[in-house]
């Protein structure tokens, strides 16, 4: 498929690295000497993830879970549940795993479906985080950038399946 699109970079490959090892170093600082159960959110998070799990010093299990929102570029608010978790959360430590958090639709839903499996905890970590983007009030513990409105790919983001291999984060110019 031809774009018709610029792509500048926000984030390198460096300090998106420098950045994951900060927050796998908080991750194991806050749950020294306890297990938790990462959840990653595919597709997009799934390159986050495995560089976030090879920095972290805890014990973990990773579970993934496959929801979709999003059409193109723009978020239907519709999360439709593509593949479900294997591991129960029940009385588990969870973090879960998301490549970005915009409207908090998605993370809304997650945490409201994990809350009826009755975890210990459940905590939100992000590679970025749209603050602006809030439609639903929702809580990132750990995040490794916070950036504005605009539309980005790479490092596992997507548009329309495009652009995940990029090794950086870029902002995507649409023509």
């Amino acid at each position: 498929m031809k774009m018709n699109a610029d792509i500048d970079v926000l984030f390198t490959r460096e300090l998106i690295q420098e950045r994951v090892r900060q927050t796998a170093r908080r991750i194991s600082e806050d749950f020294k000497g306890r297990k938790v159960l990462l959840i990653a959110v595919l597709r997009g998070s799934f390159v986050f993830c495995s560089d976030l799990i090879r920095e972290l010093t805890i014990e973990f299990k990773v579970d993934f879970i496959s929801l979709s929102s999003y059409s193109g570029a723009v978020s239907s608010g519709n999360i439709k549940v593509m593949s479900e978790l294997r591991e129960d959360p029940a009385g588990e430590d969870v973090i879960i795993v998301e490549d970005i958090i915009d409207t908090g639709i998605t993370l809304d839903f997650l945490l409201k479906e994990l809350s009826l499996k009755n975890p210990k905890s459940v905590s939100a970590c992000a590679l970025l985080n749209k603050k602006g983007a809030r439609i639903k009030d929702v809580a990132v513990k750990y995040s490794c950038f916070e950036i504005g409105g605009q539309f980005v790919v790479g490092y596992g983001l997507d548009y329309n399946g495009l652009y995940r291999g990029l090794p950086y984060i870029a902002i995507l110019k649409i023509k």
